[in-house]
């Protein structure tokens, strides 16, 4: 399984704008893509700014090509997301899973 983390910061005020946007828009698309195996939204307060941090699962790399492209650390961000952010990465990272324990 492979992880793919992206960061981003918004204003306080703007954060449940991104949280709207991925769990109306993000979610659902991704959910159609064959080999997407779930997503996590992490929130972090950081002195006056939100930090944000979206990590999804993927059964393989050809999967998240089929998301991302054939740039796979090329970040995919829709222009309605990048309206509620302050600022946000330009690339993503990715991690293969040793370990996944759910309680």
């Amino acid at each position: 399984m492979i992880i793919r983390s992206w960061r981003a910061r918004a204003q306080p005020a703007r954060e449940q704008d991104y949280v709207h946007h991925f769990r109306t828009n993000v979610l659902p698309g991704l959910r159609a893509l064959e080999g997407f195996l779930g997503a996590s939204l992490l929130r972090r307060d950081d002195i006056g700014e939100v930090e944000i941090q979206v990590l999804t699962k993927w059964r393989s790399l050809d999967a998240v090509r089929a998301f991302a492209g054939a740039n796979i650390s090329h970040a995919v961000v829709e222009p309605e997301a990048e309206a509620a952010l302050l600022s946000f990465d330009k690339t993503v990272t990715h991690h293969d899973v040793v370990v996944d324990e759910m309680m």
